[in-house]
């Protein structure tokens, strides 16, 4: 592709969003950029604190418990309250909490703080999701999602290799940026978000629709489906942030060397992403789906044979590339099935999957590394990955051709939506 071509590209994939898309993809990105504390909190608590990957996987799934929670509670508050409301009290309590966290010395302490940390961070993605949805045409969505994603990466990048140099001077000067930078987004929502929600429950049913329940969500199998097949690849993507970095300190890595191992991630993703995306918005979701299932699982089995930096960043560009691939694709999807009036509650409970791997995924990579070897890890990240193809296959070929089609024209309001 010529640089002509290129620019093309990038000019159409950033046309045509309105506004308060991008104060909210500003929010996101300096929110990543900040993100120091999911990057090195393995190491912190293994190398800075000399606690065991068990306690440091314990630790780890607490955190992932209080997104379990919040992942609920910030849908059901996202559809009741509003996004705007949700996000804001989200943002101020990640700061409040991230703070406290890199001062208290308890384990007890540690763990609980770590738990209020995961509940309050988690909060605000299906707040941001459906804001998203609501905010942006149907027909742009997948490139808004996408954008989104993109941010999210490219803060990812900068703060994965940032924090490994932070770690060596100072873990809480870590915590401290961190909390200091998403009290930055609060603000940006704050000054610069206008609410988006379409209505509250009571109006729906005036208007004679049906209002949404998360019981209505859980009911829905089509749904639920997706929610199952995302569960197990996000617990082999959360691998990078939990099993890698302790099994690379086990080998005798600092945590520098895992910065710069895992920052291919994000600059991959940085690079690739909006062309990959263009590659695969035409394609058939269900073939795009098992490969990118495929990727992840045999890329991080592949890290078993890793011996070096360069090596680890080899087994990174190939799970990354799975996880490419489904992040838009199946985003897509999520949106496609979910009934505008309850955007907050579908995204809430799929927010789940990922918020229940990363409560899942810590407990595992921490035993399995302490009583097996990480080697084993790795081969378990390739049976997950696929089981989670197969789920993906049996998925779609029980879904209509034309589904997509279908479902958005099911799921979209017959107005615009206007800010509340």
């Amino acid at each position: 592709m010529s640089v002509a071509s290129l620019r093309r590209a990038a000019r159409e994939t950033v046309s045509g969003l309105p506004r308060e898309f991008w104060w909210l993809w500003t929010s996101t990105l300096v929110n990543r950029l900040g993100a120091f504390v999911a990057t090195f909190m393995a190491l912190y608590l293994t190398l800075g604190r000399g606690y065991s990957a068990s306690y440091a996987g314990l630790v780890a799934a607490l955190h992932g418990l209080g997104g379990v929670v919040s992942s609920l509670a910030g849908g059901v508050m996202a559809d009741r309250l509003g996004r705007r409301p949700t996000l804001l009290v989200a943002q101020a309590s990640t700061a409040v909490s991230v703070a406290a966290l890199g001062f208290v010395r308890d384990p007890l302490a540690i763990a609980a703080v770590a738990f209020l940390v995961g509940m309050a961070s988690n909060a605000s993605r299906p707040a941001v999701q459906a804001m998203m949805a609501d905010i942006v045409r149907p027909e742009d969505r997948v490139r808004a999602f996408s954008l989104n994603y993109w941010a999210i990466n490219l803060g990812f990048a900068v703060s994965s290799m940032a924090a490994g140099f932070i770690a060596e001077y100072s873990y809480l000067a870590g915590f401290l940026i961190e909390a200091a930078m998403t009290l930055a987004c609060a603000i940006v929502v704050f000054l610069k978000v206008p609410e988006s929600r379409p209505g509250t429950d009571a109006q729906v049913s005036h208007e004679g629709g049906d209002a949404v329940r998360l019981w209505t969500v859980l009911r829905d199998g089509r749904f639920m489906g997706v929610v199952g097949a995302s569960f197990l690849i996000a617990v082999v993507f959360q691998q990078g942030a939990v099993g890698l970095p302790v099994a690379m300190g086990r080998a005798g890595f600092t945590p520098a060397d895992y910065g710069m191992a895992i920052a291919v991630n994000g600059v991959l993703i940085v690079a690739l992403q909006i062309p990959v995306t263009r590659f695969i918005e035409h394609r058939d979701p269900g073939r795009l789906l098992i490969v990118s299932a495929l990727l992840a699982g045999y890329g991080f089995g592949l890290t078993a044979f890793a011996g070096s930096v360069g090596v680890f960043a080899l087994t990174v560009c190939v799970w990354t590339l799975g996880e490419m691939i489904n992040a838009p694709t199946q985003t897509g999807l999520v949106v496609r099935l979910s009934p505008v009036h309850g955007r907050g509650r579908y995204q809430g409970v799929y927010t789940l999957s990922w918020s229940v791997a990363a409560l899942v995924a810590p407990l595992m990579s921490g035993a399995v590394i302490d009583r097996l070897g990480a080697e084993w890890l790795w081969g378990m990240c390739a049976a997950v990955g696929t089981a989670a193809a197969l789920s993906y296959w049996v998925l779609m070929r029980r879904l209509p051709k034309a589904e997509p089609t279908t479902v958005e024209s099911r799921t979209e309001p017959r107005t615009e939506v206007g800010t509340a």
